[in-house]
């Protein structure tokens, strides 16, 4: 497993998450938002520095959320908020 520090341009957090292969410019991931629901984001940049420990270099992401899924409607906000109407889930 590969540590891979993860910078969120639409939230703006980092984080730290485990994969098998690192993923290339281009390419889709699934991560949490904030919510707990499962989101798409678009990998925009790709690098590698080199630790604080040893001959280690670490890989970093730079990512964003996928155009359809950051305007689609976020049913969750909208009935804590009281405002708007329910959106049934969809995939």
């Amino acid at each position: 497993m590969i540590d891979v520090e993860i910078q969120n341009e639409t939230t703006q957090t980092q984080e730290r998450i485990k994969f098998s292969v690192v993923p290339r410019i281009g390419e889709g991931v699934r991560l949490k938002d904030a919510n707990g629901f499962w989101a798409s984001y678009d990998i925009l940049d790709l690098w590698y520095q080199k630790a604080e420990y040893g001959d280690v270099w670490v890989p970093y992401l730079h990512v964003t959320k996928t155009e359809d899924e950051a305007q689609a409607p976020q049913p969750a906000a909208k009935r804590q908020a009281g405002q708007g109407e329910v959106v049934p889930f969809t995939i």
